[in-house]
């Protein structure tokens, strides 16, 4: 299937971009890998450290259209992960994270439609369900904009995959912990009883390759993921490098939750369990506004949503098993 067929990666040159090179680049799936992204430094890093001639370096932003369309041009498949994530920068300019994460999402999907690509996977976060900062309410209406354009696309099939905090992963808390235990500082956690989603990078390029396969026009994929709180992780973070600096409490950072859902109620009304993942088919309805009004849906109060305080805990044992896995855990673990 994915033999001599070109995948673009937008936001290519970042953690997710990197995980899927991992995957594909000595195989034989895809004759060519488009990276597009803005930063041009870390394209030529890239360029330089795997120096592979299946890849293609596409310089340009998300929020311009016609830079777009020219990178889709005869690309098959599109894993879009261009992105403003960071929770702080993005309340501070909401403007800008609707730019690049509302609008840029949009422009793709028109360039994609244009070149006829097949198939287009969105990345979203935990963070759009129930949002209450700016990285979030972007990430849900980036959704909203996904699966509209999926109801009137004939050639190129749109969906999405959902996901938690990647451990590891650029801007994520475990590094910061291991960079505070070098330097002999405390690890600051804001509040210890605060609970995540984790996840590999591995697991998430799993959860989009599974949407890639198996995506209907406006799915959303979920994967069920272990969850912990920060306490817990720091604690384990501290037992794997053996070592003894204090755990300082900083409060809650603007904008953060103390919780994180990855399917809300309404979803889970409707999601079609899949194993390790869940499908959530798109809300196809029309705009006859009595079925929004005149019928409910009394099985919505009798549910839960599925969030990271009501899904199994890993304690700080199960967190040590997990972090064990990351290469940047182990360069720090003693000998």
């Amino acid at each position: 299937m994915l033999k001599n067929k070109t995948l673009l990666i937008t936001g290519g040159t970042g953690s997710f971009g990197n995980a899927v090179l991992k995957r594909f680049l000595h195989t034989d799936h895809f004759s060519e890998i488009r990276i597009f992204s803005r930063d041009e430094k870390k394209q030529d890093d890239m360029r330089k450290q795997l120096n592979n001639e299946k890849l293609k370096f596409y310089i340009g932003d998300v929020r311009q259209y016609d830079s777009l369309e020219r990178a889709t041009r005869d690309v098959d498949y599109i894993f879009h992960a261009a992105a403003l994530k960071q929770v702080p920068s993005c309340e501070f300019f909401p403007l800008e994270a609707t730019r690049t994460n509302v609008l840029g999402t949009q422009n793709l999907i028109d360039a994609a439609a244009f070149n006829k690509v097949k198939k287009v996977i969105c990345l979203s976060t935990d963070k759009a369900a129930y949002p209450i900062n700016a990285m979030g309410i972007s990430k849900a209406l980036m959704e909203k904009v996904a699966t509209a354009a999926s109801r009137n696309l004939k050639e190129t099939t749109v969906c999405l995959t959902r996901y938690g905090n990647v451990m590891a992963s650029r801007g994520s808390v475990i590094p910061l912990f291991l960079e505070q235990i070098k330097a002999g500082k405390p690890l600051t956690v804001t509040d210890p009883k605060m609970t995540r989603f984790l996840m590999s990078l591995d697991e998430a390029v799993e959860l989009v390759l599974f949407a890639f396969e198996n995506g209907n026009a406006g799915d959303l994929f979920v994967n069920k993921a272990p969850a912990g709180n920060i306490g817990d992780l720091a604690q384990a973070v501290k037992e794997l490098c053996k070592a003894d600096n204090e755990i300082k409490i900083i409060g809650t950072r603007h904008g953060e939750k103390l919780y994180e859902t990855l399917c809300t109620r309404e979803e889970m009304i409707k999601a079609e369990d899949m194993g390790d993942f869940y499908r959530i088919p798109a809300d196809n309805r029309n705009l006859n506004y009595e079925q929004y009004f005149s019928e409910g849906e009394e099985a919505i109060s009798a549910i839960e949503d599925y969030n990271s305080h009501n899904t199994e805990q890993q304690g700080v044992e199960g967190m040590k098993k997990l972090l064990k896995e990351l290469p940047i855990v182990q360069e720090m673990m003693p000998k």
